[in-house]
């Protein structure tokens, strides 16, 4: 009886399904329908055990349609990737090209990650097959320009931190579902986005292109933008063509820079601008045009040059005129003697801790 019990064991072990590896995202896909099941099992002459479905390419974790290919020191993109993948990881690697046919079979692929590569170049039609890639992250690269023939699907491109020195129409082209753009730390230089390089970007709402060499905000931004941040730059100042058109933006971000100006009329430009970031500059006096602006409630000004502070630099005369109320308003750093600014000076404020002021030390 001993025996026959040992027999059983064994041959259940036999066929039992091979382990499986959890990988990454499961988190995300444990309630996906399906997801437990690891295939028919098939019999064959040599191997009498077999299961069905696509391979994992050595080293890599995959689970369902997700390929996590990160930190393994690749050189080159894995040639058996199932082509069915939705979701690519390939960052940490030193990959150093992409090749027209790395990616042919990977029509479904939703996002793919080439982030901290070496990556110099990308074949013409490297990207050509992906037609319904949403995500594509290429940041810290050493490329020198944008890819050329980037799906029309995409949603989201990360491309900052390479050797790319201008932005061109061209590059964006017929790119009209993009949402969000983050081009920063290239060393672009003074002029390095071209005149409505993002002309057909007619969904976008976020664009960062931070610590680069640029002189002046970038001309014919999309009407569609809430968020633009240009921090860390060479502006030097701010005119009221720059935003002309920019009703929908909510956040603009133009701290570290050399803004010794911002034009009269430039903020009725934004009229439903929320945050104004405008700390580490040059500027001589507050903006012109906030206590005119009915939706504005934070605004940094620490770190400039402001030497005095009117009853109205910052609220309306009126009653009733302004929709919100700041939240945040920062001064400290700036050479202006405090304690001679007018408590009514922050009568449109919400509360007095939202005041950030401080003493001022020369450098």
């Amino acid at each position: 009886m001993r025996s026959v019990c040992l027999s059983m064991l064994l041959v259940s072990a036999c066929w039992a399904l091979p382990f499986r590896q959890s990988g990454f995202l499961d988190f995300m896909m444990e309630d996906e329908p399906g997801s437990g099941d690891l295939g028919p099992v098939t019999e064959s002459v040599n191997n009498p055990v077999m299961t069905a479905g696509p391979k994992c390419p050595f080293r890599c974790q995959c689970h369902l349609r997700v390929i996590q290919c990160s930190d393994l020191g690749l050189k080159t993109v894995p040639e058996d990737i199932p082509d069915d993948t939705t979701l690519l990881d390939l960052q940490n690697n030193k990959i150093t090209e992409i090749k027209e046919n790395d990616f042919k079979n990977l029509k479904g692929l939703h996002a793919l990650i080439l982030v901290n590569n070496k990556i110099t170049v990308i074949h013409a039609k490297a990207l050509t097959p992906l037609t319904k890639l949403q995500r594509l992250y290429l940041s810290k690269n050493m490329l020198k320009e944008v890819p050329t023939n980037m799906p029309k699907s995409l949603q989201e491109l990360r491309i900052h931190e390479n050797q790319i020195t201008k932005f061109k129409k061209a590059s964006f082209q017929g790119m009209s579902h993009m949402i969000v753009m983050e081009l920063g730390s290239n060393p672009l230089k003074s002029a390095g986005v071209e005149a409505n390089a993002f002309a057909d970007l007619k969904r976008v709402s976020y664009i960062r292109i931070a610590d680069t060499n640029i002189t002046d905000i970038p001309k014919g931004l999309p009407n569609s933008l809430s968020e633009l941040h240009l921090d860390g730059n060479k502006i030097t100042k701010v005119t009221a063509e720059s935003l002309k058109g920019l009703k929908q933006l909510a956040k603009l971000g133009l701290s570290y820079n050399a803004i010794s100006s911002v034009e009269n009329g430039t903020l009725a430009n934004a009229p439903h601008l929320r945050e104004l970031h405008l700390d580490n500059n040059d500027l001589t006096s507050v903006p012109a045009g906030l206590p005119d602006h009915k939706y504005i409630q934070v605004v940094y000004l620490h770190s400039n040059k402001i030497a005095t502070i009117g009853t109205e630099d910052f609220c309306p005369t009126g009653f009733n005129t302004k929709k919100a109320m700041y939240s945040g308003i920062s001064l400290f750093s700036n050479p202006v003697s405090y304690w001679e600014i007018q408590p009514v000076t922050f009568r449109c404020v919400f509360d007095r801790s939202a005041i950030q002021l401080g003493n001022y030390r020369k450098k």
